[in-house]
């Protein structure tokens, strides 16, 4: 790793799939960002040198004699009036720092992008200030942030108050992008222009939240799908975290963010340090935003624009981490919605029995085996098998899971206590409270103090107990609760950060102990979404709401950062839990398939026509779940909100799988075009419906005839006049199968005529 003498050294340039980072890095101030964007292609030490002298802002009337880039850290010092990247004081001193380079290394592995190590310090202050910027091979840029206490600075604490860093958006991102919701709505998109202010999405839930941005993103005016130049951003942190998008009256605009430190959290003596988060960013180019090499697999005809091209290269970094799930996501039965606390031996063997008819190869007992889990009232932390409901344990029900070929797998909530279990009436001071009271109850539990060692290390021997004595494939890891007052040892002093800190500990102890259980991060649905906690889970459930009409936009949004093996998506029963809702099993399965494929439903109860389609579904999910989980997420940009198409294209194009998706009743009778997108416009293809997804209820007498016959057209006629849709029912879906057949020339056409 070269380094540099950090006042001479030349701008550094990073390139990887697509994407150009130039740094500014001459001088005594930290890097500051001169272009994050579209590929420059190879570009000259000089050309360099004379892009950092072009980019110097000029200074203006009434403003500062001397004007500097917002740096990866911005300083109030340096004449950022905007949020501070370091934010804290020691006494009411060193609040605003001022960081002189000191250190500055380079590293550019073969396989593309690079690494750049910053170090800085103020020795009035007696602070450094470490940043780390790293360019991926999928184009995905993160970055992090570590601040330094000097071992001979006074003995007064430094408090950190936050440490957010930044990245620049040029001034044609005139618009934000991010997701809200609630239980049961998670990831609903919302737009807003990018006027001069700060967009700041703040969250103080101690975990991601259904209302986290997931992304923050700003772009083009009215980028879409695969549209518009459009640069994004994601704090990886379960824990409180900030996202925001900040425009200030001189024109710069950065995105930024890091952890939401609650008052006093951090508290540094001479010597400590404090680290935030990885905060990832990504870039799309537009369609003529002059993108060279596109993405891996060579996606190109302006696919690597908009939230698409976003999209694509976080499921891209996702894919490359040594870590990610490499066997073949396993079709899913989850116990909660056929029996809830209803544990009964023969009616669960039933239900494996037909499940394992039907395909299954993951049973997972969810909530309700411990002791005095009767019902949410009472027995979380309790964690020993309940002897009054299993006199032999879980060893009969395990034995006749595994003996149908499935895997078993276990519901467990270990960060959380019920006030009614032995755990809490022995331990009251192993719960997170403050301020002398304990905090409000939410679905009648606590949080467990999990930076109390004893706490911790309880848990981490029951957990431990579990999977040693069982042999169980898979643990549901749920945390049903948000942290409020959450006040850690026996001062009840802020807690969150170290709760957070001390839940990835025993996540990655655990798997260190056992290595092949698999961890599903289950959050009161999809409510811990991030890349952090991804780095030592293998899915996420995407939400407790399995209404397929509601699951449709859950998904699709989830999609923005997650790829579809990722995402926990099951068929539930006709009448949806959640919402009183009727569907087709058709709608119902279909929607599910584009995930991690799995079924919450008392499968004992179906009829042999249901339980005959419910394994032909099972089926198709082993057959398209190679596909479904290496290809690319496309997702078409639609005239009428009451239709939606996304699929799955492989990353050879070689073929695909859509779902036109008919959400609800159209404005008009007569559909447009399905246009379908991703396709190689040089190849040809045949359209046909998939099995059992070709039978949705019509609008009209009948469809178009190409539904009966299939179709072969080339991939750009298939995405620029596309075929006439059928009229569906509200809340049906159609699958479509595509193919390739060849070269995109027609029967009889003169040789390379499509060329």
């Amino acid at each position: 790793m070269p380094s540099m003498s950090p006042q001479t050294a030349e701008p550094v340039h990073l390139r990887a799939a697509g994407v150009s980072v130039v740094l500014a890095t001459g001088g005594r101030s930290l890097p500051a960002v001169l272009h994050w964007g579209a590929d420059l292609g190879e570009v000259s030490a000089s050309d360099l040198a004379e892009l950092a002298a072009a980019d110097v802002p000029s200074t203006v009337p009434n403003d500062l004699d001397q004007v500097t880039r917002v740096g990866l850290l911005p300083e109030h010092a340096a004449g950022w009036n905007g949020r501070p990247g370091l934010a804290g004081q020691r006494g009411g001193r060193a609040w605003s720092p001022l960081f002189a380079l000191s250190d500055l290394t380079v590293e550019r592995p073969p396989e593309g992008g690079g690494r750049v190590h910053a170090v800085g310090h103020d020795a009035e202050a007696g602070l450094e200030a470490r940043l780390e910027l790293e360019l991926l091979p999928s184009g995905v840029l993160r970055q992090r942030a570590t601040v330094t206490v000097a071992q001979d600075a006074p003995e007064e604490p430094f408090v950190v108050d936050g440490l957010s860093l930044t990245l620049p958006v040029p001034p044609l991102a005139t618009e934000l992008f991010d997701l809200a919701g609630r239980w049961g709505r998670e990831r609903a998109p919302q737009r807003a222009p990018f006027v001069v202010g700060i967009h700041s999405r703040e969250n103080r839930r101690g975990r991601t939240g259904p209302d986290a941005p997931l992304i923050l993103a700003a772009g083009t005016a009215g980028f879409g799908y695969a549209d518009g130049e459009v640069w994004a951003i994601h704090v990886a942190w379960s824990g409180n975290h900030v996202s925001y998008a900040e425009r200030l009256a001189t024109g710069a605009a950065v995105l930024g963010g890091g952890e939401l430190l609650l008052p006093g959290e951090v508290r540094l003596a001479p010597g400590e340090s404090y680290t935030g988060p990885w905060v990832y960013a990504a870039h799309a180019t537009g369609r003529d935003g002059g993108l060279d090499g596109g993405l891996d697999g060579g996606l190109d005809g302006g696919l690597d624009g908009g939230l698409d091209g976003i999209a694509a290269r976080f499921h891209t970094m996702l894919r490359a981490r040594p870590h990610h799930p490499a066997q073949p996501r396993p079709v899913v039965l989850n116990t909660w919605e056929a029996v809830y606390f209803d544990h009964d031996l023969d009616r669960l063997v039933e239900l494996a029995r037909v499940a394992a008819d039907v395909g299954v190869e993951r049973y997972v007992l969810d909530d309700g085996w411990f002791r005095h889990r009767r019902s949410d009232h009472a027995g979380l932390g309790d964690w020993y098998v309940d002897e009054g409901v299993w006199p032999d344990g879980l060893h009969p029900l395990v034995h006749q899971v595994r003996e149908r070929g499935m895997q078993f797998g276990l519901w467990v909530e270990p960060e959380m206590v019920n006030p009614d279990s032995d755990l809490a009436r022995a331990h009251p001071d192993w719960i997170l409270q403050t301020g002398g009271r304990m905090p409000i109850e939410s679905r009648h539990q606590q949080v467990l103090d999990l930076a109390h060692p004893d706490a911790y290390a309880f848990i981490l021997e029951r957990l431990d107990a579990l999977l040693t004595e069982y042999p169980i494939s898979y643990l549901k890891w749920d945390h049903n609760r948000d942290l409020l007052d959450a006040g850690h040892g026996p001062f009840g002093v802020p807690g969150v950060h170290a709760q957070t800190r001390a839940v990835y500990r025993l996540i990655d102890e655990l798997r260190a102990r056992h290595p092949g259980v698999e961890i599903e991060s289950c959050s009161s649905g999809g409510l811990r979404v991030d890349l952090e906690i991804l780095e030592r889970t293998d899915r996420v459930w995407g939400s407790d709401m399995i209404d397929p009409l509601e699951r449709q936009q859950i998904q699709r949004w989830t999609a923005q950062l997650l790829p579809p093996e990722l995402v926990g998506s099951h068929v539930g029963s006709p009448r949806s839990h959640s919402t009183a809702r009727t569907h087709d099993l058709s709608f119902r399965a279909g929607t599910a398939l584009f995930g991690s494929f799995g079924i919450e439903w008392d499968v004992t109860t179906t009829g042999p026509e249901d339980r005959k389609e419910l394994a032909a579904w099972v089926q198709l999910y082993k057959d398209v779940r190679g596909l479904l989980h290496t290809g690319r997420v496309v997702r078409a940009d639609q005239h009428d909100p009451a239709f939606a198409l996304h699929g799955v294209v492989a990353a050879d194009r070689s073929e695909a799988l859509f779902a036109l998706v008919q959400l609800a009743t159209p404005l008009t009778a007569v559909p447009g075009p399905l246009r379908l997108p991703g396709l190689d416009p040089d190849r040809r293809y045949r359209v046909t419906p998939q099995s059992p997804g070709d039978r949705p209820s019509l609008r009209q007498r009948r469809g178009p005839q190409w539904l009966e016959t299939g179709v072969e057209l080339p991939g750009r006629v298939l995405a620029g006049a596309g075929l006439r849709a059928p009229a569906l029912n509200p809340e049906q879906l159609l699958l479509l199968r595509v193919a390739e057949v060849g070269p995109g020339v027609a029967p009889g056409a003169a040789p390379g005529a499509a060329r």
